[in-house]
């Protein structure tokens, strides 16, 4: 367990603050830095992190969290020379809202599970947008900016976190196999008249709710889509730099190689690469 008390963790923090603050004096390019021109950088930061911790290089993760705690202190240090805040609002804001949020620890509600807990989360947020005069929404917090397999995650865990959800992953399934079916129906529609773009919306369409039950199914049976398919991504990358390093070691050329040919490295790869 963590020992909040340790010293160094002080110590650490402490000479992070007085390195911002000389960047922050003395850089050229740090003293031109905004809260929107690191914006992109933060994102860029998250994406390292990312494939640090799919191909555990627990090195990696470890850099790239400090990557990621030198974009908070800037943040923070940028929004204290305007007054706004500063790095002291950001850690009491957080464990506020830390506290507030797990009302079984640090109140009376009791929550003996995960999706108990998920729920509270959700109604305590939204009381609080209310409170705060917000639009009281339950997909209003799901970021427009975030890749849209993620938003579909968030945007089902919301509605579940209000009893908005199916009882079980089987009548999940009987969904994905009824958006297959209408997927389908559109293609054979596109193949009938010979013309697949006169019916390209309705079939993307069609293909976008297949996405949208897959992904609801993955949370049934306890999968991260954007982690399996990363995870796949990664694996297909390994296989097919294998098939390309093989060939031209061999000295064959992709212009005359037969996909039959490919397919013999592609097989080998599956059998080598683990």
């Amino acid at each position: 367990m963590v020992n909040p008390e340790n010293p160094r963790y002080t110590e650490q923090f402490q000479r992070l603050l007085r390195i911002m603050n000389e960047l922050r004096e003395q850089c050229p390019w740090d003293k031109k830095q905004t809260l929107e021109s690191i914006r992109y950088l933060s994102i860029e930061e998250v994406y390292e992190l990312s494939d640090a911790i799919l191909t555990r290089d627990l090195e990696e993760v470890k850099k790239e969290l400090g990557d990621l705690f030198l974009h908070i202190v800037f943040y923070a240090k940028i929004a204290s020379e305007t007054q706004d805040f500063d790095i002291g609002d950001v850690l009491e804001g957080i464990c506020e809202k830390l506290i507030r949020r797990h009302p079984h620890i640090y109140g009376e509600i009791s929550a003996e599970d995960e999706e108990t807990v998920k729920r509270n989360w959700e109604k305590i947020k939204l009381e609080e947008k209310s409170e705060k005069g917000h639009k009281q929404t339950v997909l209003g917090g799901v970021p427009k900016s975030l890749p849209a397999l993620v938003k579909a995650q968030r945007i089902q865990e919301k509605a579940r976190g209000v009893g908005f959800d199916w009882e079980n992953a089987n009548q999940v399934w009987e969904k994905v196999q009824e958006e297959v079916s209408e997927l389908n129906a559109e293609l054979k529609k596109a193949e009938n008249t010979n013309n697949q773009d006169a019916n390209k919306e309705k079939i993307e369409e069609e293909f976008g709710d297949l996405l949208f039950s897959l992904i609801n199914y993955a949370r049934f049976i306890g999968v991260n889509p954007e982690t399996a398919l990363e995870k796949t991504n990664l694996k297909f990358i390994q296989r097919f730099n294998y098939l390309e390093e093989q060939s031209q070691k061999e000295g064959k050329n992709w212009d005359v190689m037969s996909l039959e040919e490919m397919e013999e490295y592609w097989q080998e790869a599956k059998t080598k690469l683990v």
